[in-house]
């Protein structure tokens, strides 16, 4: 009996070791070390699962490769665009590319954004010709590439209040959250996740394009408990749209925040939950659930938050107009520019750099963009 109590402590010993360990390596921003090790294990299998089909991608390609070699030259054409190099052709593309490509187009920054008139409707017939870019203060050496984007594929994290500061409200906001993620994912194009947070962030269904499974996840949440409204955003963006963003083409890549703007649990900055943002290109929308007709500190937060990122903060009057909000920015996501241009004196030194898209010669138009990035480092 000796010998087997002596064991039953050397495993438990051990198991503490082995958990500490793994405790120690969490990043002091995260907001709950439970979530993380769930998400980070199930990143860990997708990424398995990715590998696994780009190997198989890649034999393919091979195969293709070997038999257009043996091909007349006037297939050329044919095969590269199989390949996935035709430079006009928007779709994602295969890891086999040369490392060249992603040399050449290190530099190169790419802005979607929206333009309004006086009256705040959306302008989208405007052409490159009608804008200038400022990077660092600097205009851009040249725009190579200028699309009107009405149709990116969408990325997005519904991040829904569950604190006890809105349980009153809380069943109709899940109502038009459900409404609005049937109307704005399409399947086999846009994924969405949704995140409940109150002391602590939850994922309740994660990325994918069902909107059944996504209304399933806007269901479970309860309302209870503090707000850690910065982490919920700081780990949205780190950990869930920093790392589905990573695609070989142009999404979109957004949070829906519905709140009421008041953190008293979170760790991080509300600074630093917008730096975050920023540096995985997220652009934030929120809608404030304070109804009272009176802007309060949370409100001025909200607003913070959306324009540093190029977005947008919606104040509904009364709760039924939080479904309003929601179709507004159903119609905001389907009508945008996308832009791509090479700063003047770009380093890759990590340090921020501001961006300012001019409509020039339209003075009476206002364009909404993301107030600036952070250069890669190498």
């Amino acid at each position: 009996m000796k010998i087997v109590r002596n064991l039953s402590w050397v495993l438990a010993l051990t198991t503490a070791a082995a958990w500490g360990q793994q405790s120690s390596n969490d990043l002091p921003a995260a907001p709950s070390a439970v979530i993380q090790q769930q998400q980070e294990q199930q990143e860990r299998e997708r990424q398995q699962r990715e590998q696994q089909a780009r190997e198989q991608e890649q034999q393919e390609q091979q195969k293709k490769q070997q038999q257009a070699a043996s091909a007349p030259a006037a297939s050329a054409p044919a095969t590269q665009a199989a390949a996935g190099t035709d430079p006009a052709d928007p779709s994602p593309t295969s890891d086999n590319q040369p490392l060249e490509t992603i040399k050449v187009y290190a530099n190169e920054v790419n802005v979607v954004f929206t333009v309004t008139d006086k009256h705040g409707h959306f302008v989208k017939d405007l052409t490159q010709n009608d804008f200038k870019v400022m990077d660092d203060n600097k205009p851009a050496v040249n725009i190579r590439n200028f699309a009107k984007e009405t149709n990116l594929p969408l990325r997005v994290g519904l991040l829904v209040d569950a604190s006890n500061s809105i349980r009153d409200r809380f069943r109709f906001e899940q109502d038009a959250a459900v409404e609005f993620l049937n109307q704005i994912v399409r399947p086999k194009f846009d994924r969405a996740f949704v995140l409940g947070f109150d002391t602590t962030a939850e994922v309740t269904a994660d990325f994918s394009d069902s909107a059944e499974q996504l209304a399933r996840g806007v269901r479970m949440l309860r309302p209870g408990g503090g707000t850690a409204l910065y982490d919920a955003v700081y780990f949205a963006c780190r950990d869930k749209l920093m790392k589905e963003g990573k695609e070989a083409f142009a999404t979109r890549r957004a949070i829906i925040l519905l709140t009421d703007g008041e953190d008293n649990q979170s760790r991080v900055t509300r600074e630093e939950s917008i730096e975050m943002a920023q540096r995985a290109e997220v652009v934030i929308y929120t809608i404030s659930t304070n109804v009272s007709g009176v802007k309060l500190k949370g409100d001025k937060v909200l607003e913070r938050m959306a324009d540093a990122t190029g977005g947008r903060a919606f104040f509904p009057f009364k709760i039924e107009d939080v479904a309003n909000a929601f179709s507004e920015i159903q119609d905001e996501l389907r009508s945008q520019y996308l832009l791509a241009y090479k700063p003047a004196d770009f380093n890759a030194d990590g340090r921020y750099r501001s961006i300012d898209i001019i409509a020039e010669n339209h003075k009476n138009l206002h364009v909404r963009a993301r107030k600036g990035y952070y250069a890669p480092r190498q």
